[in-house]
């Protein structure tokens, strides 16, 4: 199966490479991370891990009954399943009461060390929210060049221009570029390599989706 876990995005940094190259890093927080649960494709018609991230004070009825059967005691900040495929990589066996890793084994309600799911210079696949922006123009959503600014253009600099569109059909068409709201949208960035890695962190290369402290999904990447 497919190796993948969720984190809490932390810190940006930068570091050197062994060609003395700047590169950007993205620091990855496993806090309290936990195996919450597992399906399988002969019980639920599909393979996926649920994951437990953080902690916070309280959490509702229904959510306290689904921890307390699978062990887990503390309230967790973040609840997420993530399916999985078995057509990437075997490095993952999903057995009845959790996963196996290589020699690691990881029951449900316990810490998952992100060293039992990933090596080293992996590459990875890491999806997120994006940041939202508000409500943008053509030229900063879009990359709109504008309109010059002689010839009488004096206050429409940045105006979008022509929809296009006439008396027929006497409307925009759905999904035209124009002004809207900007960001909030899944986003995926593939193939960034582990620099580093403990039980409770993954040092990225690269730039990941989302604000600090945002759930990201890590997947092998394929």
């Amino acid at each position: 199966m497919q190796p993948v876990l969720i984190a809490q995005k932390g810190t940006m940094s930068q570091t050197y490479d062994e060609s003395s190259r700047r590169v950007p890093i993205t620091v990855l927080q496993l806090n309290n991370l936990l195996l919450a649960g597992i399906k399988t494709k002969a019980a639920d018609g599909y393979d996926a891990l649920k994951f437990a991230l953080g902690k916070r004070r309280r959490t509702d009825k229904p959510t306290q009954g689904m921890l307390k059967k699978v062990g887990i005691e503390t309230a967790p900040e973040h609840i997420k399943e993530v399916r999985m495929r078995s057509d990437i990589s075997d490095r993952i066996v999903i057995e009845t009461d959790g996963i196996k890793s290589g020699d690691a084994t990881v029951k449900v309600g316990a810490a998952v060390p992100a060293t039992a799911i990933f090596k080293q210079n992996d590459l990875v696949d890491v999806t997120g929210v994006s940041k939202g922006k508000g409500f943008q123009g053509g030229v900063k959503r879009h990359g709109f060049a504008g309109g010059p600014k002689t010839h009488g253009q004096s206050d429409r600099w940045r105006a979008p221009g022509s929809m296009g569109a006439t008396t027929t059909p006497g409307r925009t068409f759905k999904g035209q570029r124009m002004a809207g709201r900007m960001g909030t949208e899944t986003v995926t960035v593939r193939n960034l390599k582990i620099l580093a890695i403990t039980d409770t962190s993954l040092t990225i290369q690269g730039l990941v989706p989302g604000v600090a402290g945002g759930v990201v999904i890590v997947r092998l990447a394929h």
